[in-house]
């Protein structure tokens, strides 16, 4: 008995931190459901939801027929958005959030990929799902970016931009190239998984978090499979149901899948 009580307080201490942990990886997570709910996302009209006005119609046309032929041979559903604004977030969740929210891809796939262009931030983001983050990497989806798109929309040609970015994306999705896999990387590889530090504290904040909403807090609407968590892992897939067809607007819908951050941003 006179070894254990010693031992106590450093018990009570390591708890504290533990719960502490628990609470702020928690209070991160709340907002980010709460903001789902209250994001105004554009309708999933077709391949291409030009809400900005950045693409003439026949810009539109050729993207919306590029696009369709990848989903048609490959199965991939590449869709290009533009938002008039980000209505407050940074681009990054954003763009998970509508990924999410469309259920881009296949749900046993997971193979969508979302080019989401918001003109009044001057920001872009490659939103990549699961199933195509060792295809579409983040290095290559920021070469993407730095090279073909940022450049001409700098230059006030959005259109071009956009279908330059589309035909790289395309490019990279469909060619086995070693060119491409030999450019430089962006990111480079991290020493060990800093995941595995903190996984403990997520494993208590997210029961913490699954309790919340089952007293009846948050939601999302529509096809997104719930609030935006990034736990990796390829075998997750969000909600909504499988395939392409069918959709209650315009014939098109997304076909259950997910995205847990992978891509690149920029800006110009």
């Amino acid at each position: 008995m006179s070894r254990i009580l010693p031992q106590i307080p450093r018990i009570e201490g390591a708890l504290r931190l533990w719960l502490t942990a628990a609470l702020l990886l928690t209070l991160a997570l709340v907002p980010s459901a709460l903001r789902a709910d209250v994001t105004d996302f554009p309708p999933l009209t077709g391949r291409v939801v030009d809400q900005a006005n950045l693409l003439p119609p026949d810009v539109k046309q050729n993207l919306e027929a590029k696009l369709a032929e990848l989903e048609q041979k490959s199965g991939i559903q590449l869709v290009v958005a533009t938002v008039s604004s980000l209505q407050g977030e940074e681009i990054e969740p954003f763009a998970n959030e509508l990924f999410r929210h469309w259920a881009l891809g296949e749900k046993t796939k997971n193979n969508g990929v979302l080019l989401l262009v918001a003109p009044k931030e001057k920001k872009v983001r490659i939103e990549v799902g699961y199933g195509l983050e060792g295809t579409l990497t983040d290095a290559l989806s920021k070469i993407v970016i730095v090279n073909a798109i940022a450049p001409r929309f700098k230059a006030g040609d959005f259109a071009g931009g956009i279908t330059r970015g589309v035909d790289d994306v395309i490019t990279i999705l469909t060619t086995d190239s070693s060119e491409w896999t030999q450019k430089p990387q962006v990111r480079p590889d991290r020493p060990g998984d800093p995941f595995d530090a903190i996984l403990p504290f997520l494993i208590v904040a997210l029961v913490i978090f699954i309790l919340w909403r089952s007293r009846g807090g948050g939601g999302r609407r529509g096809g997104g499979g719930g609030p935006f968590i990034f736990l990796p892992g390829p075998g997750w897939t969000g909600g909504g149901s499988s395939g392409f067809s069918g959709g209650d607007i315009g014939g098109f819908s997304g076909g259950g899948g997910s995205s847990g951050g992978g891509g690149a941003s920029g800006d110009w």
